[in-house]
């Protein structure tokens, strides 16, 4: 018998999350079946959509974990492999399958099996995808990306400057400014807490903004979108700014119909799971630009299953630069 921990939802989120909206549970697993297998949680992850995914309560908090098969009595999943899968907050886990498009990790060569979490995983692939699919950019654009020193934001940065653009991150500190143009190379930085967004971007991009990759929303983006140059282009894929406000009332921000139509702008929002029969794609080509030093990674990793709603809260208040982690 194995004893595994889990956190459980004890009441929805209302604003930013609370310790007691969590609770960790204990929970003695079965001897395994015909056909299952038990996984041991190596690494947790922690992302902003937690915070706005509906959960009922009594449910595991969602989220993605990489874990390794410690028994088997299946033939697909044998003992030893990594897996990456979507069981949410808990040490042990028995499952008979995962369901695509995770499953069993490549081999990744010496980069760490954390990065299946991060830019080999769903956060990669939403940078991957909704980058070039979506803002579809072309050599010499001007490109904004709001949470640009995160997990997904840094990674789009660095695909851009591969696709020889021209970028600017937003980010809420001159730290973190530094960080993405001293080490990723990004073009400039525009810390948004100093009020001066619209008179930087008039100064880094004076003929507008042709891509907009926009994980934030709010007032943020209605002040980018209205410096947007004719026909640029615009991925949603997140809206941090709003995940911790009453979801009955409309956010309040600048309307921006008129730059859409003075400008030809074109906005569409992204879901990762849109590109699912291409997963293997993107995660092999980001696999490439590290080993390439084409792309460099960052994450903020704690250590500690207990410690995985702390760094939840932390990461939705940005205090984490690359992808958070949990070590469990």
């Amino acid at each position: 018998m194995v004893k595994a921990k889990k956190f459980v939802l004890r009441h929805i989120f209302e604003g930013l999350p609370k310790p007691t909206d969590v609770e960790i549970v204990e929970e003695e697993l079965p001897c395994i079946q015909h056909g299952e297998f038990l996984m041991e949680t190596l690494f947790l992850s922690v992302d902003p959509y937690i915070r706005a995914f509906e959960q009922t309560v009594g449910d595991v908090v969602i989220g993605k974990q990489v874990a390794k098969i410690i028994e088997s009595k299946s033939r697909r999943y044998p003992v030893g492999k990594y897996v990456v899968n979507h069981f949410g907050w808990r040490t042990y886990t028995i499952a008979k399958d995962i369901p695509a498009p995770e499953g069993i990790l490549p081999d990744f060569g010496n980069v760490p099996l954390s990065l299946a979490l991060g830019m080999l995983g769903m956060t990669g692939n939403t940078a991957y995808f909704g980058f070039l699919e979506k803002c579809k950019p072309k050599r010499g654009d001007v490109v904004v990306i709001s949470g640009a020193a995160g997990a997904v934001g840094s990674h789009v940065g660095q695909i851009a400057k591969i696709f020889g653009c021209k970028v600017i991150g937003i980010m809420g500190s001159d730290a973190k400014g530094k960080y993405v143009t001293e080490e990723l190379c990004f073009d400039h930085f525009i810390n948004y807490k100093k009020g001066t967004i619209k008179e930087d971007l008039n100064k880094f991009a004076p003929k507008g903004v042709n891509c907009y990759f926009d994980g934030v929303g709010g007032e943020l983006s209605s002040t980018i979108i209205h410096s947007m140059a004719p026909h640029g282009r615009i991925a949603v894929v997140g809206t941090a700014s709003e995940y911790n406000d009453d979801p009955t009332k409309l956010p309040k921000v600048t309307p921006v119909q008129s730059a859409f139509v003075g400008k030809l702008l074109q906005m569409e929002g992204f879901q990762v799971y849109e590109y699912a029969p291409r997963w293997n794609e993107g995660i092999e080509q980001n696999l490439k630009w590290i080993q390439q030093g084409q792309l460099k990674y960052k994450e903020t990793i704690t250590e500690g299953f207990e410690n995985t709603f702390k760094a939840f809260v932390d990461m939705l208040q940005g205090k984490h630069t690359g992808k958070a982690i949990i070590k469990v």
